[in-house]
């Protein structure tokens, strides 16, 4: 069992930075692979980027690519989100997910959520 609870989201004007994080409890956290996704209303909740269970590699969306960077911690239980040059359309609630080492990019690979923090984007 793992429980993941998300912090650092906000309100920050377009072109600024935020950095999200996920604290996992549980001692395995460092069996899992880490992803994040966000869901912005009306829409479907969609991948944003995932990292294997020792950070060796890293996933991204297209629309994030260059911009966000994930990173982990195992010692900490900790997963991050970096995102700069933040836009509007990156209006959303993000959540982290704990996963198998597979299938990075698919919801169903997930079977651990947090409860999501708010990010909003002002231009």
């Amino acid at each position: 069992q793992v429980q993941l609870v998300e912090s650092g989201g906000g309100l920050v004007q377009a072109g600024g930075s935020l950095r999200l994080s996920c604290t996992a409890s549980g001692r395995t956290f460092s069996s899992y692979a880490m992803g994040w996704f966000r869901q912005a209303p009306g829409k479907e909740r969609e991948f944003v980027a995932a990292i294997t269970w020792n950070g060796g590699r890293t996933y991204y969306a297209d629309i994030v690519k260059g911009r966000f960077t994930i990173s982990r911690d195992n010692a900490k239980n900790t997963v991050y989100l970096q995102m700069n040059s933040l836009k509007p359309e990156d209006t959303a609630v993000y959540y982290c997910a704990a996963g198998s080492d597979s299938y990075y990019y698919q919801r169903k690979n997930y079977g651990y959520w947090g409860q999501g923090t708010q990010v909003t984007v002002s231009s």
